[in-house]
């Protein structure tokens, strides 16, 4: 795992310096453009440039971390550059390598790391990071182009990517299927990433998948383009059950209207959170908070997720303290959060 850790790490830098400090004039993936300059002046005078891994290019994190980026940059001294990543935990090692300074990370899995346990058993305890802000909600998104799937007990002895072999998705697959009674042996697993598990289904290699994501997900709203496709919904018998087992999950209800179906789908859902390494400055980190609270019009303009942005949800993380740097600026909003 290190040595593949240190190659993905050259990977990126080498990416990084390819791209300059280009992050800031990146676009999400349906070719939207940046904010426009916002011509408040920078919440503080300096600033660095900073890498920001968010996840792959199929995925929410890549496209509304791109357009977070251009707005701290375009509207602080601060410049973010955001990369393609591994996702939650691959973000993490990453960071534990000062390979990157900000990430995009699932609220479970950065509880993971901070404490040592699941994903991070074998890895070991990552605590280098602290919480910048919790963003949206990332829902459980069971996805399938078969309509005679319409629970997750139907699930059983179909084939199904459950995400990346040790994945944050993979234990998300793993705690909802145990919620229904099934194990990762009641199915044929796959394992895959969003794009590789869209193209599987619409090849029809795979019967259904995880996606673990802000939805409208691009990997779904592709396939939904090209071929019938569905999501499968949770009861609530079986989303008490698992929120009585894993509290970090909520129930969240994902519009017919998101992908064009003809039904809303009621899922769970984690929190998508940026972290920060402890030893980023507090003027950067602030930047970063102010960059994005205070522009939440304009980042809304360019992806809808902005549209998501909460003060109050932003600082509801309790799992792992806050950045002193964002600390400040919840701070100057009335709230006030943990620090170490």
């Amino acid at each position: 795992m290190k040595k593949f850790l240190s190659l993905l790490l050259a990977v990126m830098m080498m990416a990084s310096v390819l791209a300059g400090c280009g992050g800031d004039t990146q676009a999400d993936d349906a070719g939207t453009q940046e904010p426009a300059q916002d011509s408040t002046p920078a919440p503080a005078a300096t600033g660095s440039e900073l890498i920001f891994t968010t996840g792959g290019s199929s995925g929410t994190y890549y496209a509304f971390g791109s357009v977070l980026a251009g707005q701290v940059g375009s509207s602080t001294a601060t410049k973010v550059t955001a990369v393609e990543g591994k996702g939650s935990q691959g973000n993490i090692e990453l960071m534990e390598m000062e390979g990157a300074q900000l990430g995009f990370v699932q609220s479970d899995v950065m509880s993971y790391a901070y404490e040592g346990t699941n994903l991070f058993a074998d890895f070991g305890k990552v605590d280098c990071f602290s919480t910048v802000a919790a963003l949206y909600m990332e829902q459980v998104q069971i996805v399938t182009c078969d309509p005679s799937i319409k629970t997750v007990a139907d699930l059983e002895g179909k084939n199904v990517s459950i995400g990346d072999s040790g994945s944050g998705v993979y234990y998300n697959a793993i705690d909802v299927l145990g919620a229904y009674g099934l194990t990762e042996d009641d199915i044929n697993p796959t394992y895959q990433g969003f794009g590789d598990s869209a193209e599987a289904l619409k090849d029809g290699a795979i019967d259904a998948a995880f996606v673990v994501a802000g939805a409208p997900t691009t990997a779904i709203t592709e396939l939904s383009s090209s071929k019938d496709t569905y999501l499968v919904s949770l009861d609530d018998e079986h989303i008490d059950a698992l929120i009585a087992k894993s509290p970090y999950y909520s129930k969240y209800v994902i519009p017919a209207d998101t992908y064009g179906l003809d039904s809303d789908t009621t899922t769970v859902a984690v929190g998508a959170v940026v972290i920060a390494r402890d030893d980023v400055s507090d003027d950067d980190v602030y930047n970063f908070v102010s960059g994005v609270f205070d522009n939440i019009d304009a980042i809304t303009a360019v992806h809808a997720k902005g549209a998501e942005l909460n003060l109050d949800f932003a600082a509801s993380v309790t799992s792992v303290p806050y950045h002193p740097g964002a600390a400040k600026y919840f701070a100057e909003q009335g709230i006030t959060v943990p620090t170490k």
